[in-house]
């Protein structure tokens, strides 16, 4: 009977440890994915687009657009107010690019046909 005893005492404790391990492998958060413009996409009505949202750190932007008339440049402050591509920036062409968000302030612009001077731009704040 004892016996018995010890073998039920340690498949509670491998259950327990197994539930325990997918309570901390599922209670990270999942990315979410956001559509930026929505329906609309990229264009020169964007830069409202985020209000009223809260982003994360590991979220994915998705930018679409049409490749002949946007593009995207991820820039920092400087790049943003002075609608500047500075050395380093990551520009992106395709029409259909996924940005996956980084903790703090993310600038957006678009520098094709002086867009960016007409206000396509957009900061993303990531918690």
């Amino acid at each position: 009977m004892a016996a018995r005893g010890r073998g039920s005492a340690a498949q509670r404790a491998a259950v327990a440890f197994a539930v325990a391990c997918c309570c901390i492998a599922g209670c990270g958060v999942s990315a979410a994915t956001y559509y930026v413009g929505d329906g609309g996409g990229w264009s020169l009505s964007s830069a409202s687009w985020p209000n009223g949202k809260q982003f994360h750190a590991g979220d994915v932007l998705v930018f679409r657009y049409m490749t002949w008339m946007h593009n995207v440049v991820a820039v920092g402050e400087d790049g943003y107010n002075g609608c500047t591509t500075p050395a380093g920036s990551r520009t992106y062409t395709s029409g259909s690019d996924s940005v996956t968000l980084a903790r703090g302030d993310n600038r957006f612009i678009c520098t094709r046909y002086g867009h960016c001077y007409l206000g396509m731009k957009m900061v993303v704040n990531a918690v």
